[in-house]
């Protein structure tokens, strides 16, 4: 049975450097399937434990040249993975130029360091070259007697030997592990360029290249500097989440409160959460009445009232009173810590439009070294000498570097899952953000989804009496009863103010009503069935009750003193947002059909009142996935949005199978897609977040590819004798490294992306 793992590497910072993981542990016995993501940080490995070990696969990585830490998500979430600031091991620090053991911000870091080391060193190194000279008129001598070439191949050592030198030892652990990446490509760049020059030095002088050694070095590590920034601001959502937790929890120990660290709490502790407090894990409420802010993790914008009997949920804020909880899940097993995990696995997959622009980087690598070589022997063979087709060959190599190919997909990804994990909006994968972009039908399950699943009072028609004193005389009665019905009777009398009057020998009568003595009238309260056995005529008032029973409402009868007085009609209401989230749909131009048990009538009434296209009703269960796959044979792609229990054989025959109201039970294994909050507009949001990720990935992809094909030629050299074009390789590298800066930012912008209810760049309404 095979196993997957998400596995934290530290050093894998380059997108095209992925393969190198990736290549190595294909080859490696028991490894069915592997995905490594520099964006993230982290390798995703299926292996069959018979085979081979968690052990194991840390060794592998750590062979490639980068520090491995096991797991990525940490069984306590108030305890993130260490990231070493302090020295590391040698054996951490030889992948990639010692960022090995680095974490992303420590990287971030070093980069600069390098860049400031080739950026101070390239000044004098092109003041003192001959474009220098030509380009800025300089004319001082070089120091000390030096030849300006012997200069400048001494201020050049610390460029190649310190700043370049991640471009080298990351060349060798990709041709090693059988790969070609963006690092050989800069590695040949300017050890060719550096090496020619250092051989013309060395055997009596000449023109060189140490001015573009460096500055390509310069310009490419200033890229990456600010693309790994960029990055890292990609993952916001990620650090936003692991740092809800309170690292501190207050636990009634022999009823005295004792302050101890969160990952300390067990599973049935008694939790103390004052007003203000952050509750620590997740458990249920035994004593107390507050209202929580459950915002931060389940996107729902309004404080939730909590009393004995209700569930918590970690990380959510308590903000008016003292709460004793009993702590139900600790640790991994908390809402905050599945979600935290479902986002990086969402993060950590690979979208289908991601495998195959990794194949194209693999073949693009292979491009420019090729057609580096080619430039180098037609311009050695048209007469253009070894210097101009070398600085071309170079050139070729450094603009075809396929970085942001690499980028286009997963930086996009990882902004869209956060995007969504902010609004409670859960994508479990790569590639259900992708589907979601594609669906044009949302099929929803009427009861429970676009329905409070509760009866509410729609209607009260009165005659003979007022109606506040009919309310008091049905109230009354109907507080004694248990059934549904009654206690929405009961709520609506409440909430418009009625008291209930007093009452004496009530009597229930099974499947019909109930009748008592009401401030001294004899009142009865049911359906048809109990009138016509009182024989008690209602006149007109029947047709009205038969008129709201044929629009799908339940219709209560009520006789006081035996005499007909009015009808109360109840209903599925539909949630507040509904209408709004159909609306909203519909705006994207998707088609929205309503799945339900009950009678036509009662469903068309809910599908008229939402604006709803269809309306498929009196369907048991089992047929729902039935209906799903009729849809779908006539070529649609059908997104199911149901409560992920009841409906979880329609959710799999979906293209997108949508969990609603899922709380604190994320994990839900038929859904792709889980939304935290049982409101349904929270379904358009997904679409809409799906539809502008995709959008970005594509328009990275498109500027990607079209920048090679625009840029490649112009490298190559090919319009220089017609128009005089030429450039050279320190511009190559700014436009290479700029190419992979703008795909990072566009993802970024997805930040700004309006969704139905907010308004624009912010995720959650209300706050």
């Amino acid at each position: 049975m095979a196993e997957t793992t998400v596995l934290d590497v530290r050093g894998l910072h380059w997108a095209s450097s992925e393969a190198i993981i990736e290549s190595t542990l294909r080859r490696r016995p028991g490894v069915v399937a592997v995905n490594a993501n520099a964006a993230n940080q982290t390798a995703t490995v299926t292996f069959d434990p018979a085979q081979t070990t968690l052990a194991q696969l840390t060794e592998w990585i750590r062979d490639c040249g980068f520090h491995c830490q096991g797991r990525a998500v940490p069984d306590h979430i108030c305890e993130p993975i260490p990231m070493p600031d302090a020295a590391p091991s040698p054996h951490d620090m030889m992948g990639h130029g010692g960022h090995g053991a680095m974490s992303m911000d420590a990287m971030v870091r070093d980069m600069r360091n390098r860049f400031l080391v080739a950026l101070l060193l390239s000044i004098p190194i092109m003041l003192w070259s001959p474009m220098g000279r030509d380009m800025f008129g300089f004319g001082v001598p070089a120091p000390f007697g030096l030849r300006d070439d012997v200069f400048a191949l001494i201020l050049s050592l610390p460029v190649v030997f310190y700043s370049a030198w991640i471009f080298f030892d990351g060349a060798y652990r990709a041709l090693r592990a059988r790969t070609l990446d963006m690092m050989v490509l800069v590695a040949v760049a300017v050890g060719a360029g550096w090496l020619y020059s250092v051989g013309v030095t060395l055997t009596g002088g000449g023109e060189v290249f140490y001015e573009a050694a460096s500055v390509l070095t310069t310009f490419v590590l200033l890229g990456h500097w600010f693309e790994m920034r960029a990055r890292g601001g990609a993952n916001d959502a990620i650090r936003a989440l692991l740092e809800l937790a309170p690292p501190l929890a207050v636990v009634l120990r022999d009823g005295e409160p004792v302050e101890v660290p969160t990952a300390e709490v067990a599973t049935g502790d008694l939790l103390l959460i004052r007003p203000g407090a952050k509750i620590p894990v997740d458990g249920t409420v035994e004593q107390g009445h507050s209202e929580v802010d459950e915002s931060m993790v389940t996107g729902e914008s309004l404080p939730v009232a909590k009393d004995p009997g209700s569930t918590v949920i970690g990380a959510s804020i308590n903000t008016t009173g003292t709460l004793r909880v009993r702590a139900t899940k600790v640790g991994s097993d908390t809402a905050l810590a599945q979600i935290v995990q479902m986002v990086q696995e969402a993060q950590n997959s690979k979208a289908p439009g991601q495998r195959l622009a990794d194949r194209a980087a693999f073949w693009l690598v292979l491009v420019a070294l090729l057609g580096g070589t080619a430039t180098f022997l037609v311009w050695w063979a048209v007469g253009a000498g070894v210097q101009s087709a070398l600085l071309f060959a170079i050139t070729v190599v450094v603009i075809t570097c396929p970085d942001a190919l690499g980028l286009a997909t997963p930086t996009a990804i990882m902004v869209g899952t956060g995007l969504g994990a902010k609004r409670g909006v859960l994508f479990k994968n790569a590639t259900a953000l992708e589907i979601s972009a594609r669906i044009d039908t949302v099929v929803m399950d009427k009861t429970g989804t676009l329905t409070k699943g509760e009866p509410e009072v729609t209607d009260v028609v009165v005659e003979g009496i007022s109606e506040e004193e009919f309310l008091a005389l049905v109230a009354a009665v109907e507080t004694e009863s248990e059934h549904p019905l009654a206690a929405a009777i009961v709520r609506y009398a409440a909430e418009r103010g009625v008291t209930p009057l007093p009452l004496s020998a009530f009597q229930n009568v099974p499947g019909q009503g109930a009748t008592a003595e009401v401030d001294g009238r004899q009142v009865a309260v049911g359906n048809r069935k109990l009138m016509v056995d009182r024989r008690v005529d209602f006149g007109e008032l029947m047709d009205r009750r038969d008129e709201l029973a044929a629009s799908g409402r339940t219709a209560v009868l009520v006789t006081v003193d035996g005499r007909g007085v009015g009808v109360i009609a109840l209903a599925d209401a539909a949630r507040e947002t509904s209408a709004a989230a159909v609306t909203a749909l519909h705006d994207l131009g998707v088609e929205v059909v309503m799945l339900s048990g009950d009678n036509e009538a009662t469903a068309k009434r809910i599908a008229a009142q939402l604006g709803i296209d269809t309306v498929i009703a009196e369907v048991l269960p089992g047929d729902k996935a039935a209906n799903i796959a009729a849809l779908q044979r006539d070529g649609r792609k059908v997104a199911m949005v149901g409560d992920g229990v009841n409906d979880a054989p329609a959710l799999a025959q979906a293209d997108l199978g949508v969990a609603i109201g899922a709380g604190t039970d994320v994990a839900i294994e038929t859904a792709d897609l889980v939304l935290m909050r049982s409101d349904p507009l929270d379904v358009p949001i997904a679409l809409r977040i799906g539809r502008g990720t995709l959008r970005k990935m594509r328009q990275n992809l498109a500027w990607a590819v079209g920048y090679n094909v625009i840029a490649l030629p112009i490298a190559a050299g090919v319009f220089q004798p017609a128009f005089g074009l030429v450039l050279r390789p320190e511009i190559a590298a700014l436009s290479m490294s700029g190419s992979s800066f703008i795909v990072a930012v566009n993802a970024l912008t997805l930040k700004r992306l309006k969704l139905p209810g907010t308004p624009a760049g912010d995720e959650r309404p209300g706050r």
